[in-house]
């Protein structure tokens, strides 16, 4: 039996567990997202035609993500929070590879290609609309705190008093797990550790709220999608994330995802959360992210050296150099800068 047959063999197992009389009409491997394994399934359920996402833990991936275990219980909250995105479920391990957790996801159509949300003609009312949606979902993911998680318990993801202190003991982890740290990259988390954000609020983040981690539709947002950086941090983390420099894709005149304005999207996010927007935590986070994607950059680099041979680990990895120049625009420029 060949790996293909296996795996089939195993989603009919759970299916058939699950969801009573389902017959798999397909099995493709869904390629772009560099940090998970994911295959389409097209599957007859009772007689009905539908599409599901199985979502597995990657051979490898960046430290710092949750394994698919923790990521379900994030998504089980998130959804009983109203936040728009696919609901999870089938938790299972060893589906695509032993050991390996796994669970079924509802399919999403859309975009979600970075270049091609910022460009297609057809998704210029979708780009209009995406600021006051996203702000919205922001507010809905940054209403879950340790204190009032309305779903499931988040048991695999503990809650730092300080989510500045816990971001700089993460970065200082991540950039001492890299076999060859740059000059740039010390410098700036010198930079971060000496010049404090003044907010210190905790709150659930998504942890990876940028272009390319949500589908879009002609009408805009249709899912928030890839939660395996998700945890307790600064709610400020995902705003400023999203205007990271590599999550515009060249639009850097549009600073919020390379789509939007920041006055707009700030003032639409304070609307929905009721939390007012300091620029100076921006900058800080801002800062941050951009070291933070640089070391992942690295990361992704370093996983292609030990051998996980896909071209777009080897491409991501390049991109280190810019995160880190863009962290060293914003120290120089401060405020201003943004």
């Amino acid at each position: 039996m060949n790996d293909l047959e296996r795996v089939r063999s195993a989603i009919a197992a759970v299916l058939a567990q699950h969801a009573g009389d389902a017959e798999i009409l397909g099995l493709t491997a869904l390629h772009g997202g560099a940090c998970q394994d994911n295959v389409r399934i097209d599957v007859r359920i009772d007689g009905v035609a539908q599409r599901l996402v199985v979502r597995s833990d990657a051979p490898s991936g960046i430290p710092g993500t949750l394994n698919r275990a923790a990521e379900f219980d994030i998504l089980r909250a998130a959804t009983a929070a109203g936040v728009q995105t696919p609901s999870a479920r089938w938790l299972t391990q060893g589906l695509l590879r032993d050991g390996a957790w796994a669970y079924f996801l509802d399919w999403s159509e859309g975009v979600a290609i970075g270049r091609k949300v910022l460009k297609a003609p057809e998704l210029a009312e979708a780009r209009a609309a995406l600021p006051g949606q996203l702000a919205i979902q922001a507010a809905r993911i940054h209403g879950i705190t340790p204190g009032s998680e309305p779903g499931a318990s988040i048991t695999a993801v503990s809650a730092p008093d300080d989510a500045v202190e816990e971001g700089l003991r993460m970065l200082r982890e991540l950039v001492d797990r890299l076999e060859s740290p740059t000059p740039a990259t010390e410098l700036i988390l010198r930079w971060l550790v000496e010049h404090p954000p003044p907010s210190r609020e905790v709150t659930l983040v998504h942890g990876d709220f940028r272009t390319g981690n949500f589908m879009v539709g002609p009408n805009g947002l249709e899912n928030l999608l890839d939660w395996e950086f998700a945890r307790f941090s600064s709610p400020f983390e995902d705003l400023a994330w999203l205007s990271v420099r590599d999550w515009r894709f060249g639009r850097l005149t549009a600073p919020i995802g390379g789509f939007g304005q920041r006055a707009p999207f700030y003032a639409a996010y304070t609307a929905a959360s009721g939390r007012a927007v300091d620029l100076a935590d921006i900058h800080w986070w801002e800062i941050n992210g951009n070291l933070r994607w640089a070391v992942g950059c690295a990361f992704q680099a370093q996983r292609y050296a030990q051998g996980q041979r896909d071209l777009e680990l080897i491409a991501i990895g390049r991109r280190a150099a810019e995160m880190e120049y863009e962290a060293l625009r914003l120290m120089h420029r401060g405020i201003e800068g943004l």
